[in-house]
């Protein structure tokens, strides 16, 4: 399912051809762009406009990698990581912000994410992460 406001539609799960990626994010604008981007590179994408939306999202994950914003009003991204952590072990985790400062990548490390990317270099550079997460992740 995508998530924008009231619409809902049904997409592929993890299990399809098609790897999953759940994108977090406060903005509109960012979240359209990251699901037109994704989606026009062969993932399937659900959306979340805030930290709690996708805490709360019924049923089990089916995520095959989690992009999520740092800065959020609800629940910032490392601690959203810290969460899906306890919940979701082994599903990777790539944060990305616009406001990066001198620690930000040794918290993130800690709480279990994969990398960290800064806004807006957010095209090739975040596939190819994504990507190479999920290859990670079935490896092991």
């Amino acid at each position: 399912m995508i998530e924008i406001g009231s619409q809902h539609q049904q997409l592929p799960t993890a299990s399809s051809a098609k790897p999953t990626v759940y994108v977090v994010d406060d903005d509109a604008a960012v979240l359209g762009s990251l699901r037109f981007l994704l989606e026009t590179d062969g993932f399937a994408v659900r959306t979340f406009r805030n930290a709690t939306a996708l805490l709360n999202a019924a049923g089990p994950s089916r995520a095959d990698c989690y992009v999520i914003d740092y800065k959020m009003p609800d629940i910032n991204g490392i601690e959203l990581a810290s969460r899906l952590r306890q919940s979701d072990g082994n599903t990777p985790v790539i944060l990305i912000t616009g406001y990066p400062d001198g620690n930000i990548s040794a918290r993130a490390a800690a709480a279990g994410v994969k990398d960290v990317i800064l806004k807006p270099l957010l095209d090739e550079n975040l596939i190819k992460r994504i990507r190479r997460a999920i290859q990670d992740r079935h490896e092991n």
